[in-house]
């Protein structure tokens, strides 16, 4: 489905909560967002939406692709399709046309996560070629870092790119905004879920809602969620995922286990990280506020149920090394 109107006007409120000094500079969009038929559209003037991603390597340099057409050296970015379904999937889109990065190889930053680093408006100069007047774009900025050291190859789109270190990004609010985030490039956990076990070899796991649009609809999964901009750690993460979905579930402490990835609705990757914990209670008594079911198995009955192989491997490898069996677990480090 298209972007619309009314996540527009969310993602703009949300980041107005945090820059409110732009509220004047950003009413236009807001009342642009609220009446105009289609604020995505290429056509629609005087202005309309357009999206774009600051990509950053580990060493927090900025990618900046040149295009063909123009000749300009920019961050790849452009106007939104019909199937893009989000503005951060607009951008994510956009960056594999003009790079060749796929989702997979691209994160979300845990300071940010979907949340726009920026939004700028542009004056764009007409283009009687194209049927274009002038007109203004809103464009949204979303930051995503490679998971590894991997060189962007070149697209038809493009004839090069070239990497700039913060300190040469323009415009200067986008570079203000950037060292303001607190960006460390290193790969930092953007969801906790829990390994739960009751010490007598049972495990328990919740049962999804099979809805469109989630993330493992129908799915059994570890308890667990996303990180949200609150949240001082990624055990807080966990404990405020857990309060919310499981609030009768109450566990004392929790140690690390490992980092995993999988990947989100967006295809982008996602380091998980792992903790476990103890508790013997009744799964009735844990109070479930989301998804279908929480129920108790032994890694011997995993192969009936609908889960995915890393959450099978990380149950069975925890419990081979509490009954010193052979360990099967495996993980693909980034």
């Amino acid at each position: 489905m298209p972007v619309t109107s009314t996540e527009i006007d969310a993602v703009t409120r949300a980041y107005l909560d945090r820059h409110p000094a732009e509220r004047a500079r950003l009413r236009p969009l807001l009342e642009r967002s609220a009446t105009a038929a289609e604020p995505t559209g290429r056509t629609t003037s005087p202005a309309h939406v357009t999206c774009s991603g600051v990509v950053l390597d580990r060493d927090l340099r900025v990618l900046h692709v040149r295009h063909r057409a123009t000749g300009l050296l920019r961050r790849p970015g452009g106007h939104t399709e019909a199937g893009d379904g989000s503005l951060l999937a607009t951008a994510i889109r956009e960056v594999e046309a003009e790079t060749g990065i796929p989702a997979g190889a691209l994160r979300l930053a845990p300071q940010l996560l979907d949340a726009p680093v920026d939004i700028q408006a542009d004056d764009i100069d007409p283009e009687p070629a194209q049927g274009e007047v002038a007109h203004r774009h809103y464009d949204f900025r979303f930051v995503l870092h490679l998971t590894d050291d991997g060189t962007p190859p070149r697209t038809a789109e493009v004839a090069g790119f070239e990497w700039r270190p913060l300190a040469e990004v323009a415009p200067p609010e986008l570079h203000a905004k950037l060292l303001a985030a607190g960006l460390t490039g290193r790969t930092e956990p953007v969801n906790a879920s829990a390994v739960v076990h009751n010490g007598r070899g049972q495990y328990l796991l919740h049962l999804r809602d099979n809805f469109p649009g989630i993330w493992a609809p129908g799915e059994w999964s570890l308890l667990g969620g996303g990180r949200e901009p609150g949240d001082a750690t990624i055990e807080a993460t966990l404990r405020r995922e857990l309060a919310e979905e499981v609030p009768g579930l109450r566990l004392g402490e929790v140690e690390p286990l490992t980092v995993e990835w999988t990947t989100d609705r967006h295809g982008l990757a996602v380091p998980i990280q792992i903790f476990t914990a103890h508790w013997d209670g009744h799964p009735d008594t844990a109070d479930l506020r989301e998804g279908v079911l929480v129920h108790w198995f032994r890694p011997d009955d995993l192969h009936r149920l609908h889960l995915r192989d890393s959450t099978r491997r990380l149950v069975r490898h925890h419990a081979a090394t509490r009954t010193g069996g052979p360990a099967s677990h495996g993980r693909s480090p980034r």
